[in-house]
């Protein structure tokens, strides 16, 4: 498995300033890094890459549908085409940074809902433009991972049952769904047999405590999650995803704002050891 950490929370568009903090968690072992793709353009990430390859990390990237009227499950062709466009314009994106893999919540507008669960027509929506979306992918050597959330935060994808619906909807090898142990906390019963029941199709394990903090810290059962992952023989990215309190773009949509640990080097430290020594004693 290789060991990644998303990088909001750092910030939300990662610039040179963010550069010592990147060759930090190289120091420390990361083997890469969940860089978000929320604004900028391709030149920027091409830019990013450069400096990414020569730290020595490798990259994802995760991205959003940033709001209502760029929505590709939208029932509205005008507003469902923006969101198509928006999903070309990820993948050109993270083309660009030369991401191993999209993953997120690239679905849905976090915090926009309609009342009820997703419709029939939502469904047939999204699975045509995440399939258009994998075509593309596949022919750059892309992984796509679609991260589910919790009902507070979208009404699309919530639980595991869903998840696995909704991979058969899309039908695309290069399509897959990033596990969130934060969100399954939320939504899943048990997380083992939720994990049991996307066996297959993991693209990313993101690693985040019941509270957003340091994982080890809080109350979910990581040593189950990743007995749980292990026996489905994924292989892949491990990421620790935590949030601070100061990054106002994303404190609407996670309702952050606090400090969930008490420094960088603090989280980047004991958040790695924490996997790895979790990773090896589920072997």
């Amino acid at each position: 498995m290789q060991v990644g950490i998303n990088l909001l929370c750092l910030a939300g568009f990662i610039t040179e300033a963010h550069l010592p903090r990147l060759r930090q968690l190289k120091q420390l072992g990361y083997d890469g890094v969940e860089v978000p793709v929320l604004t900028g353009d391709p030149a920027h990430y091409e830019w990013l890459a450069g400096e990414l390859d020569a730290i020595g990390l490798r990259r994802t990237s995760t991205s959003v549908v940033p709001s209502p009227d760029a929505n590709p499950l939208s029932s509205d062709p005008d507003v469902r085409a923006r969101g198509v466009a928006h999903l070309d314009w990820i993948m050109e994106c993270s083309r660009a940074l030369r991401s191993e893999c999209i993953g997120g919540p690239y679905h849905a507008p976090i915090g926009h809902f309609t009342g009820s669960g997703p419709s029939a027509d939502e469904i047939r929506y999204g699975a045509e433009a995440h399939h258009r979306m994998a075509e593309t992918a596949q022919r750059h050597g892309i992984n796509l991972a679609l991260e589910h959330l919790n009902r507070f935060e979208t009404h699309f994808l919530n639980t595991m049952e869903q998840a696995k619906a909704y991979v058969d909807a899309v039908d695309h090898p290069t399509f897959s769904i990033m596990y969130d142990t934060f969100h399954a906390n939320i939504e899943e019963q048990k997380q083992p047999r939720a994990i049991e029941t996307i066996s297959g199709h993991i693209g990313v394990l993101h690693i985040s405590e019941n509270d957003r903090g340091i994982p080890g810290r809080g109350h979910i059962d990581f040593a189950e999650v990743f007995s749980a992952v292990r026996q489905t023989g994924y292989d892949g990215w491990v990421t620790l995803e935590a949030f601070g309190g100061g990054l106002p773009e994303l404190a609407a949509a996670t309702r952050v704002w606090r400090p969930l640990f008490p420094d960088y080097d603090t989280l980047f430290a004991e958040s790695i050891d924490f996997i790895r020594r979790g990773w090896d004693a589920a072997a």
